[in-house]
């Protein structure tokens, strides 16, 4: 079964009807999901993702922690390979991608996921395909 991975601002997104991402976040992960694919979230995004509901309440931070569980979306852990390679990712591309954004490519990367789902339009070319969901498209 294909991996597609999450980046969090995709989750985000999902999460608020607000976002100018939300309708194409929506549409691209249950296109994921109706392909079969099985979703997984690099710990760090999950952590990004946790921190806008702990600053309303941990009952908010739960109740989103819920919502990934039933997507079904899987929290994979920061191990020191995906550490390593997420500081060569940074160390190539310093200007375009950040650490907590090489810590999902490196996710990506070691997982042989077949697709990030992300909605940083400024990623540099990367080893891995990405799918950039925009307030329009994906692209």
């Amino acid at each position: 079964m294909a991996l597609t991975i999450l980046d969090a601002g995709v989750i985000i997104a999902i999460l608020d009807s607000n976002d100018v991402h939300h309708a194409a976040a929506r549409e691209a992960v249950t296109q994921a999901l109706r392909r079969g694919e099985q979703l997984a979230i690099p710990a760090s995004a999950y952590a990004e993702i946790l921190v806008g509901p702990y600053r309303q309440s941990p009952k908010a931070a739960a109740t989103v922690d819920a919502f990934l569980a039933a997507l079904p979306a899987r929290v994979e852990p920061a191990a020191r390979e995906i550490a390593a390679v997420a500081a060569e990712l940074r160390a190539r591309h310093a200007a375009r991608l950040r650490l907590p954004d090489a810590l999902v490519v490196a996710t990506a990367v070691e997982l042989q996921a077949v697709l990030i789902m992300t909605t940083d339009a400024a990623w540099p070319s990367l080893p891995i395909p990405v799918a950039v969901v925009t307030g329009a498209s994906m692209s």
